[in-house]
């Protein structure tokens, strides 16, 4: 009998759809459930010996370990484990391979938040609706060109948008992370502190991993430091930033506008204030679920659990407890 391999939380069902999984009908049996684990049965999952969780969506709790008392091997698609209890996984001996190799989320993130930045600057996203209301109506916008551009987090999400900015807009561009400030010798672009960039910053993209630093980093007091008529984007973690204050400094014009693709509680409440404003794009959390980085995370799957089953699989691949 072959081991069971379960595939979870796969809503568009663009994982199922690579054709990877013809390399591993010799080694395992593959099953594509639709579902959060939360709606699955025992009797669904209790006999798996692998999984592929995808992404957040997949919570892998003390909990679910326990329902799978046959699992050794969880294949985590991107490269984090926030939403794993990695000592409930150690405890039971569990491996979780993380897929670093992942590349395409960085075009896709960048592209997202120039969406962004050029729909909110250019107001298109404004004019979209005057239009779709029967309306007709001159607008003002901005050219990106020797504008600044602010970016916390200069890694490999936040680099990316730093040299589109330079290279194909004519930003000027400044960064802020905890490496210290000065002059960035690999990428070019000028470190500030972080209240000088936000007040000097005529756009700020957020680009930083969640941590306890990071949680509620830019809180009502940075928001008010924000140069005035600046554009908020938000392409990484919601609970960076205040989301109700955020709402205030748009509602009394300090800030100009805000593109968000992600919030503290996903999806985002019906009623939030958020939905309300005319000056936000809001898109929900679409800057990962590209069919190339849907494509790629199978393909990186795959490869993990073939190198796996042959005994090949590089400790530099695994969560580290």
């Amino acid at each position: 009998m072959k081991p069971l391999l379960i595939i979870l939380d796969d809503w568009e069902g663009r994982i199922q759809a690579s054709v990877c999984w013809n390399q591993l009908k010799d080694w395992v049996e593959i099953r594509f459930l639709r579902e959060s684990i939360g709606r699955t049965s025992d009797s669904e999952i209790e006999q798996a010996q692998f999984l592929m969780a995808l992404r957040e969506r997949t919570a892998l709790n003390e909990q679910v370990f326990r329902r799978m008392p046959e699992l050794k091997l969880v294949l985590q698609t991107g490269g984090h484990g926030y939403h794993i209890d990695v000592a409930a996984a150690q405890k039971q001996n569990i491996a979780i391979a993380l897929g670093r190799r992942v590349k395409s989320p960085l075009i896709s993130v960048p592209e997202l938040t120039f969406a962004f930045i050029l729909g909110l600057i250019h107001k298109v996203h404004h004019g979209n609706k005057i239009m779709q209301n029967g309306g007709w109506e001159l607008l003002t916008g901005h050219t990106l060109s020797k504008r600044r551009l602010g970016i916390l987090g200069l890694g490999r999400h936040g680099s990316g948008v730093a040299h589109i900015a330079s290279t194909a807009f004519n930003m000027e561009v400044v960064a802020w992370d905890r490496s210290g400030n000065g002059f960035d010798t690999n990428n070019g672009f000028k470190r500030l502190p972080l209240d000088e960039l936000l007040e000097t910053s005529d756009v700020v993209s957020i680009h930083l991993r969640l941590s306890k630093e990071s949680t509620g980093l830019v809180n009502k007091e940075r928001l008010a430091k924000m140069k005035p008529g600046a554009i908020l984007v938000n392409t990484s973690r919601g609970a960076i930033v205040d989301e109700t204050a955020l709402a205030e400094a748009l509602t009394n014009g300090s800030l100009a506008g805000a593109g968000l693709d992600v919030f503290a509680e996903e999806p985002l409440a019906i009623d939030s204030s958020l939905r309300k404003l005319d000056n936000v794009i809001l898109t929900p959390h679409i800057g990962w679920t590209a069919e190339e980085v849907f494509e790629e995370f199978a393909q990186i799957a795959c490869t993990q659990l073939l190198e796996y089953l042959k005994g090949t699989l590089a400790s530099s691949e695994l969560l580290q407890h």
